[in-house]
């Protein structure tokens, strides 16, 4: 054999060996042609499956608001104003709850929380706001206050608005929260019965005080607003005065001859007024005024000191600030919780709760 014809044949048999080899690893781990060309000619998915799956908007947030009819002869219209302002910011058609007699607030209130309100709203005097406001200590559910009391006085000393629904109301689908204290009182109403206790959130009135919110009823104060309480004022003038036997943080007891005891937790009323100068609400203190007026001198020198706003240096004015407060009476004397008279007492305790309440308010609290 020509050794070129060799060196040819031994050429081609290397070439078809390399060829088959190269073909038996291409297709290693490729399986069946038929599968893979079943595999080639799947659909790709739309690229919609890639997405996710669209998520309804959560539902708008919604305030309850717990109104004490007898305050409006319009209800239906102050109502749509109600829903109207929810609307315009953004909120659900409000909750919307009325009280009675029997029911003046605190269990409508805690149905709407139940119900799922994130702010409740007292729409009525310091009564229903006292009752709603009960509902929401400690839960951190905000309260909204709305004026449509004769005093207002939790609004006043929150500095918001008190002469406008709508303004009051869109502070508080809009504002700020800030916890304030809560007034804690325990109440001894003869010798020997169980103690009770209770709740306030601007005052706490023994004597006088009391015989003033009993003497402004309810039609009284819808004819000619706070004169009412003037009016009061004047017909219980003349009234006797009794001992109070008073101890501050457990310390020594001590005597005042008086007309009247004020336990506040805050301080302003009606008309610009000061009661109490250096209460404030979120101290988590407790303060309290005596006045011992004699007469109508008495009375207008008691008047001076309030309107000067002056917290010392006049005998028939005392004040005292501490955590806890005790005061014991010579006889029962009415009292009243922020406007609500609750009947006659013996002895009384008041502290406040820090921090227990939260309101919404205007502005930033820092």
């Amino acid at each position: 054999m020509p050794e070129n014809l060799l060196w040819w044949i031994v050429g081609a048999v290397v070439l078809f060996a390399a060829i088959g080899v190269a073909a038996a690893m291409a297709n290693r781990g490729t399986g069946d042609y038929d599968a893979l060309s079943q595999r080639l000619r799947r659909r790709r998915p739309h690229r919609d499956t890639f997405r996710e799956t669209p998520v309804d908007d959560e539902p708008p947030r919604r305030a309850a608001v717990i109104v004490n009819p007898t305050k409006f002869d319009d209800l239906p219209d102050v109502r749509a104003r109600i829903a109207g302002v929810c609307a315009a910011n953004g909120w659900g058609p409000p909750i919307w709850a009325e009280t009675t007699v029997a029911e003046p607030g605190t269990s409508q209130a805690r149905q709407a929380l139940a119900a799922g309100a994130v702010l409740v709203c007292p729409l009525g005097g310091d009564g229903t706001v006292r009752a709603v406001a009960k509902a929401l200590v400690d839960t951190g559910t905000p309260l909204g206050l709305l004026p449509a009391g004769t005093g207002n006085l939790l609004a006043r000393n929150l500095d918001l608005p008190i002469d406008s629904i709508e303004k009051a109301l869109v502070v508080a689908l809009t504002g700020h929260n800030k916890s304030v204290d809560v007034g804690h009182i325990v109440i001894d109403r003869s010798e020997g019965s169980a103690a009770e206790e209770d709740t306030f959130f601007v005052m706490a009135g023994i004597g006088f005080d009391a015989a003033v919110m009993a003497g402004a009823p309810e039609h009284l104060k819808r004819q000619v607003g706070n004169a009412a309480y003037i009016l009061a004022g004047l017909r219980n003038m003349k009234g006797p005065q009794f001992k109070a036997r008073m101890s501050v943080d457990g310390g020594m007891e001590f005597t005042r001859r008086t007309r009247t005891v004020l336990l506040g937790n805050c301080g302003k009323i009606f008309g610009g007024l000061v009661l109490m100068p250096e209460a404030k609400i979120d101290d988590g203190l407790i303060d309290s005024v005596v006045m011992s007026p004699k007469g109508i001198v008495g009375w207008t020198a008691v008047l001076a000191r309030v309107v000067s706003r002056q917290r010392k240096g006049h005998p028939i004015v005392d004040h005292h600030t501490g955590r806890e407060i005790r005061v014991r009476f010579d006889r029962p004397e009415e009292l009243q919780l922020d406007g609500d008279t609750v009947g006659p007492v013996r002895s009384v305790t008041a502290s406040v709760r820090p921090g227990a309440l939260v309101v919404r308010v205007a502005g930033p609290t820092g």
